[in-house]
């Protein structure tokens, strides 16, 4: 079989939505993902690479009281995530924290360091200040944005500003730019709305239907990518937004996620329901090539005849949850809805220096 099989696997006992890079741990190649079972008891795992590089072990294993729908780690401190989870009849969020005697056969309990919102709208998914360490974090729920300031000596948080999506908008989620932390991007079911936290209203949007996952490229201001159901994936210039600068076929079912690479410049991973992985080398402009050093071997690749560097495909259920290293960043993440875990190394696709 393609692709997978070349990875390091890991099996979570339940089904599974969501794996984050463990950005603050610059010490190891490390995972948080969260299980998704309306019936059992569900589970948090933090996951790391073995110092060979060969296998995928458990440093940590902690229950968690509900199904794990959004989960992210903190990007200043890696013992601390955030999950957005529903009990079956409402959807909550909290912000959590590891123990320090996580790596013990019986770990102890998270500690809940505070619950965001009051569970009153569906809240869709968290977002961390996207660099260096900072008490802002954004919140989206179905039909609002919020800004919060969190106080971690005081293990409170509370509301900066929202502002409501406006009537007919259904919000599913979001990105904040990382060039710009005034901005953030927010996917609805009829548009992608841009928002600016100062004000706290709408700067822009994007007409598109179905978009179900958005990402900016870290390397390059004002582009971002989209995951949409009907036209697969999307590459957007912000100072030209009418028309997508590149669009890719994406996958054969829905593209449900996409993530752009944290280092090498035009590498985008997307996930979909056909149980399928691509790499993609894509160009970030209407007019650049890719002339830097981190170009792919092939010249017809590098030179965007072929953008798909390579499809992986041994995954026997829906992708939705993809996680690039940000320690080792040839290195990803992907989980598959029945709860297995595959890292793969995309060096073979980088141009050897």
């Amino acid at each position: 079989m393609q692709g997978g099989a070349s990875g390091i696997g890991y099996g979570l006992k339940y089904q599974a939505r969501c794996i984050s890079d463990v950005k603050a741990d610059t010490d190891h190649t490390s995972f948080l993902t969260g299980t998704l079972s309306l019936k059992e008891e569900n589970e948090v795992h933090l996951i790391r690479m073995s110092s060979g590089g060969t296998e995928l072990v458990c440093e940590g294993l902690f229950s968690h009281p509900n199904e794990i729908w959004d989960l992210a780690s903190c990007p200043f401190d890696q013992r601390i995530f955030s999950t957005v989870y529903s009990t079956g009849e409402s959807y909550g969020a909290a912000i959590w924290q590891i123990p320090e005697l996580y790596g013990e056969l019986n770990s102890p309990q998270l500690e809940k360091i505070t619950q965001i919102g009051d569970n009153v709208g569906k809240t869709k998914c968290i977002l961390w200040w996207p660099s260096a360490r900072h008490d802002k974090l954004i919140s989206i729920d179905e039909e609002n944005l919020f800004l919060w300031s969190l106080d971690m000596p005081r293990k409170a948080i509370q509301v900066q500003s929202q502002e409501s999506a406006g009537m007919m908008h259904y919000l599913s989620g979001g990105a904040w730019d990382p060039h710009d932390v005034n901005a953030v991007a927010a996917t609805s079911e009829s548009s992608l709305q841009f928002w600016d936290l100062r004000t706290m209203k709408k700067t822009n949007s994007i007409e598109r239907s179905h978009v179900r996952n958005v990402d900016y490229n870290p390397k390059k201001q004002h582009i971002l990518v989209t995951a949409e159901d009907e036209s697969g994936m999307c590459i957007w210039d912000l100072r030209k937004p009418k028309t997508p600068i590149q669009e890719l076929p994406g996958h054969t079912h829905w593209t449900w996620a996409v993530k752009c690479n944290p280092e090498f410049e035009g590498l985008i991973l997307s996930s979909g329901t056909d149980s399928t992985v691509n790499l993609w080398l894509a160009s970030s402009s209407s007019e650049d090539e890719f002339t830097s050093e981190r170009q792919v071997d092939s010249p017809t690749r590098a030179n965007q005849l072929e953008p798909l560097l390579h499809p992986y495909s041994d995954y026997e259920d829906s992708v939705y949850g993809l996680a690039w290293s940000s320690r080792e960043p040839w290195i990803f993440a992907s989980l598959s809805y029945d709860g297995r875990v595959v890292v793969e190394s995309v060096k073979p696709f980088l141009s050897r220096k």
